[in-house]
């Protein structure tokens, strides 16, 4: 009788979890998972920019010219250009850390050949796992499922501070390391980082990170059923409400800078005649750009500065837009449709450039995303012109 009493007291004595205090502990680990992203995207950037500081330098011993270096950036541009959505839908299907595993492991094997290149079709080889190498919008999926929509905009613009963040270190460290160490190191250097990405993803990010995953249990169960390669369920997306005039005006306003970020590799090479580590300084001033009529390094670095300003703010905003245009189970087919944007102006990027700077030099680039970039403008005043038009009646 007395053990039973006290039992019934120790039950009365015992702490209740209130429903705030469960929200606030689910809060602390939302945010501890958004902030390891974070750090998963800087260091993702910084091995990729790396990366940048090897390959134009070993292609040129390679043999290559500007032309088969056009062709390998297309290349690049193909592969991810398919691989993108794909690599989305992968990422609702399968989850976040599926993802992000997926594209840190192919990131190593990247850097793993090359390496081991030493022909010009490995530097060919070593491209394919660009693939499934979509750590940046495996990162922003995250981000989009933690976060609220009033939010979105706000974390996803913390992304883009990682981005130059990484570009700074990423770009400084390769040109230091290829400098001293050669090209072989500094991939190994990239591998080895790569894997301790990797280990970040497998230790802290949680297998599902839908907010809405244990309310729609049979919805997902469904939507597991469909294949990843399913075209008609990632093209779909384009019909909700200004979704297809959002993504148009996505890829017409970043051709130009497409078009500068394929060739700038070439202009640093051909141009400006820079070492490796004088190339590595000036993209980690390129974390900070515009391009205009330019001659000489310091005209660069005067007229950079607006263009990755407004490419960051260009590239929050539309993404933001297109996450909330879409249900939130498709979220990461979106961020990898926006993806494939970038891929697309890779893939035509080489060509155009190269025949603007063969045919027009090097300010007929800056001047194409002047001319753009206006005619956008004006497009997207006249818009908001006719929608304040539209409520006044």
């Amino acid at each position: 009788m007395s053990r039973r009493g006290e039992t019934t007291e120790e039950t009365s004595r015992a702490p209740v979890v209130s429903s705030s205090q469960t929200d606030a502990a689910e809060q602390r680990k939302r945010t501890t998972v958004i902030n390891v992203v974070y750090l998963i995207a800087a260091f993702d950037i910084t091995w990729m920019f790396l990366q940048f500081s090897v390959t134009p330098y070993l292609a040129k011993k390679l043999g290559f010219d500007t032309l088969w270096f056009g062709y390998l950036q297309t290349t690049v541009g193909v592969i991810m250009l398919f691989g993108g959505p794909m690599f989305g839908r992968f990422g609702d299907l399968f989850g976040a850390r599926a993802a992000l595993s997926l594209a840190c492991s192919a990131t190593v094997v990247f850097f793993l050949l090359l390496a081991i290149a030493d022909h010009p079709a490995m530097l060919f080889i070593h491209k394919l796992p660009t693939v499934f190498m979509h750590v940046l919008p495996a990162c922003q999926m995250v981000v989009t499922d933690l976060t609220e929509p009033e939010k979105r905009a706000d974390a996803l613009s913390k992304l883009g501070l990682c981005f130059g963040v990484g570009m700074i270190a990423g770009s400084t460290l390769g040109g230091h390391l290829n400098t001293r160490y050669g090209e072989t190191f500094t991939a190994c250097f990239g591998a080895a980082g790569s894997t301790f990405s990797l280990l970040l993803v497998l230790k802290f990010i949680p297998k599902n990170t839908k907010v809405q995953a244990s309310t729609t249990t049979s919805t997902d169960s469904e939507s597991k059923k469909k294949s990843i390669f399913n075209v008609g369920e990632i093209t779909r997306l384009m019909k909700f409400p200004g979704v297809a005039r959002t993504f148009i005006v996505k890829i017409v306003a970043g051709l130009p800078s497409g078009i500068f970020q394929v060739m700038f590799s070439i202009i640093a090479l051909e141009f400006f005649k820079l070492t490796p580590e004088e190339n590595g300084y000036l993209m980690a001033y390129f974390g900070i750009g515009q391009m205009a009529y330019m001659q000489n390094v310091f005209q660069f670095c005067l007229t950079v500065m607006p263009m990755m300003f407004s490419l960051s703010v260009f590239n929050v905003i539309t993404d933001s837009m297109l996450t909330k245009g879409v249900p939130s189970s498709d979220t990461g087919t979106m961020l990898g449709l926006c993806a494939s944007v970038q891929s697309l102006l890779r893939t035509v990027g080489p060509t155009a450039g190269g025949f603007l700077y063969v045919n027009y030099g090097i300010s007929s680039i800056g001047m194409i995303q002047c001319v753009v970039n206006m005619a956008v403008f004006v497009y997207l005043l006249q818009r908001g012109r006719e929608k304040t038009t539209e409520q006044t009646k």
